[in-house]
């Protein structure tokens, strides 16, 4: 006995029909000229979507069609927000299944070591696909480093990321600390550890830069950094121009050439290594450094030799017209 037989010619022109439509409405290979990016919102609904995916020509037929052969053909399962790329070329059924169960793209946000928290609250506002307002984080609360995000997640929720990490980074960090170092708290080692992250353009130098102010705040020497005079003036904004006189004798709680001891808060968010160097400074006697014109600091362990280190410092600054 026959198919035909069995179900009539009426029932098999509607299984070939549905089967066309199932081909042409569902499998075979859509219109959209791709890659294509595709941003949906939370709580999209099947109606929505079908309406956006039909107007940006990404599945053929029309929203109505999609919507039922979804329902006929497809999977009951969410439809997840974010930001997705559909290829060139793809079925209806591979779209719905991309923005059920594929990975949105991801965006990386990058927060530099020794950032200031009015230049993080700068690029947060500035960063597009984020939303909402936040209000610029303490200084050297959060931690320098790339993070991720997808288009429409809050500014408050990246901030708060970041926040999180620099706890987690401190408490994974303290115990590691050697009698070298002379913080006493999670606090004081942020502190110094901004003040490394500012004096020192080159990660080979953050212990030894360490060293030298570990060993001048406990022999109760002022730490003379000019980076802690700045913050005042700037909250960690480049100065443009030569400290004043008037700010290297103002007494404002950060400026170092004034007092000894520590500031009275971060001047910037310092990076896992500075802070490391501040728990784990380098062995040695020094008491002073002045650039060498590389970039990078020359030590010395007395006056003298530093104040020859400083001569060979302004004749560099000198050939170049500096002085």
């Amino acid at each position: 006995m026959t198919w035909r037989r069995l179900l009539g010619d009426g029932a098999i022109l509607a299984l070939l029909a549905l089967a066309s439509l199932y081909w042409l409405l569902w499998a075979e290979p859509g219109p959209a000229k791709g890659p294509h990016r595709l941003v949906v919102e939370e709580g999209t609904s099947l109606y929505r979507l079908s309406r956006d995916l039909a107007r940006q020509g990404l599945v053929p037929g029309t929203a109505r069609s999609y919507r039922i052969m979804a329902r006929i053909f497809g999977s009951s399962d969410p439809i997840q927000a974010g930001e997705f790329a559909i290829p060139a070329g793809a079925s209806g059924a591979t779209v719905l299944d991309i923005l059920q169960h594929g990975r949105p793209i991801v965006h990386l946000l990058t927060i530099p070591e020794g950032m200031p928290s009015i230049l993080v609250y700068e690029k947060l506002m500035a960063t597009p696909g984020l939303t909402g307002v936040i209000s610029p984080p303490p200084e050297g609360a959060i931690l320098p480093d790339s993070y991720a995000y997808q288009l429409g997640e809050s500014r408050g929720a990246l901030l708060e990321r970041m926040e999180h990490a620099m706890n987690r980074e401190l408490n994974r960090l303290w115990p590691k600390r050697t009698p070298r170092s002379v913080v006493s708290s999670k606090a004081e080692a942020v502190i110094l550890a901004s003040i490394v992250e500012k004096e020192t353009g080159k990660p080979a130098e953050r212990t030894m830069v360490a060293g030298v102010y570990s060993n001048r705040l406990r022999m109760g020497m002022k730490l003379d950094a000019d980076p802690t005079v700045i913050y005042p003036v700037t909250h960690g904004k480049p100065l443009g121009r030569r400290i004043l006189r008037s700010e290297l004798e103002a007494n404002n709680g950060y400026n170092t050439y004034v007092k000894a001891g520590l500031p009275v808060g971060p001047i910037a968010n310092p990076g896992r290594d500075a802070i490391a160097a501040v728990l784990t400074p380098a062995a040695t006697d020094a008491l002073y450094f002045v650039a060498d014109g590389t970039g990078g600091h020359l030590f010395a362990s007395t006056l003298a030799q530093h104040e020859a280190n400083r001569q060979r410092w302004y004749a560099i600054r000198r050939a170049r017209g500096e002085m």
